[in-house]
C-alpha cells in the first residue's frame, strides 16, 4: 500500500516530484454511517434541507452539520443545489435515490 498526497486538479507540482493521487469511494457503505448521517439521510429523503435548518432540527452544531453534509456532497450522496441547499442523490443505507 503506498502513500499519497492529494492533489487538486489546478496543482502545480515542481520538476522531479512524482505525485499520486488517491480516488476515494463514490458513494458511502451504511458501515461508513454515524448517528448525524442517519438523521441527515432521514432529512434528506423527506426533501432539500439546508444546514441551519438540519442543525436545529437534530440538535447538532451548524458546522458539524455543514461538514456531514459536506461529506455526503463529496461521496455523492447528496449534492449542493444552491448554496447552502442539499439534497439527496443516493441514500447509501437503501442504494437508491429519492426517486427509487
Amino acid at each position: 500500500m503506498g502513500c499519497g498526497i492529494r492533489v487538486k486538479s489546478k496543482a502545480t507540482v515542481p520538476l522531479g516530484m512524482s505525485v499520486t493521487t488517491t480516488n476515494q469511494d463514490p458513494m458511502l457503505d451504511e458501515d461508513d454511517l454515524g448517528p448525524a448521517d442517519e438523521k441527515l439521510l432521514d432529512m434528506l429523503n423527506e426533501g432539500r434541507v439546508t444546514a441551519p435548518y438540519a442543525a436545529d432540527e437534530t440538535g447538532y452544531s451548524l458546522q458539524y452539520v455543514r461538514d456531514r453534509l459536506g461529506r455526503l456532497v463529496e461521496h455523492d450522496n447528496a449534492r449542493k443545489v444552491y448554496e447552502g441547499l442539499y439534497e439527496l442523490v443516493e441514500d447509501p443505507r437503501e442504494g437508491g435515490g429519492p426517486d427509487e
